[in-house]
C-alpha cells in the first residue's frame, strides 16, 4: 500500500495545513516527496513574517550555540522544521516517520517526469478568504540568508521550458497515431479483430 511515495506539489498551499497532512501520512508509514516548498504559503503579511523569524533567529543556546536551537534557512527545511513539530521526532516511530519525507526547492530530476498531487484542503484559494493577505515562504527565507532564490527561478524556468518542448512532441506522436487509426485499412484491420473479440 505504501511502497510508491506521493509527491506532493507545494505551489499554492498553505504551509501549516499541508504539514499536519504530510505529519500524519508519515505516521501512516506513507513516503511522501514534497517538491517547490519555496512556493509555500501562510498567511499574514510579509512584514510581520520578517519579524517574527527575525526574533526566531535571536533564540539562541545560553551557553553553547551550535547545541542549538538550529534555525535553517532553506525553505525546504522550514517545512521539514514544522512537520518535526507535528512528529514524536524523539521516539523511534517519529524518527523513522521522518525519515520517509523528503523536501526540495525546486522539482529536482527523478521527481519532474512524475505525477504530481496537490492536497485540496491545504490549498490557500479553497481556506483563506480572498480579501486575506498571504506571502511565500521562499521570499522570507532569501530575505533572512538563503541565497538560492535565483539559481532554482532559473531551474524552474528551464524545466518548464524542457516539458513544454517534450509535451509538443507527444502532442505530435497523438495526432500522427490518430491520422494513422483513421486510414480505411486500420479500421478494416480494426473491424477484423473485433470479430475475433479483440
Amino acid at each position: 500500500m505504501f511502497e510508491k511515495p506521493i509527491i506532493i506539489d507545494c505551489r499554492g498551499h498553505l504551509a501549516g495545513r499541508l504539514a499536519s497532512y504530510v505529519a500524519k501520512e508519515l505516521l501512516c508509514g506513507q513516503k511522501i516527496v514534497v517538491v517547490r516548498t519555496e512556493l509555500l504559503e501562510k498567511s499574514g503579511t510579509a512584514v510581520r513574517a520578517k519579524v517574527a523569524f527575525d526574533q526566531f533567529l535571536n533564540i539562541r543556546h545560553l551557553t553553547n550555540p551550535k547545541k542549538g536551537p538550529i534555525h535553517h534557512r532553506s525553505p525546504a527545511r522550514i517545512f521539514w522544521r514544522m512537520v518535526r513539530g507535528m512528529v514524536p521526532h524523539k521516539t523511534a516511530r517519529g524518527q523513522h516517520a521522518l525519515h520517509r519525507m523528503k523536501a526540495y526547492e525546486g522539482i529536482p530530476a527523478p521527481y519532474n517526469k512524475m505525477k504530481r498531487m496537490v492536497v485540496p484542503n491545504a490549498l490557500r484559494v479553497v481556506r483563506l478568504k480572498p480579501f486575506r493577505k498571504f506571502h511565500c515562504i521562499g521570499h522570507i527565507a532569501s530575505e533572512t540568508g538563503w541565497p538560492h532564490a535565483d539559481l532554482i527561478v532559473r531551474l524552474e524556468d528551464k524545466r518548464r521550458e524542457d516539458s513544454a518542448a517534450y509535451f509538443e512532441t507527444v502532442k505530435a506522436a497523438r495526432k500522427t497515431k490518430s491520422a494513422a487509426a483513421a486510414t480505411p485499412a486500420v479500421a478494416a484491420i480494426d473491424a477484423e479483430l473485433a470479430a475475433f473479440g479483440y
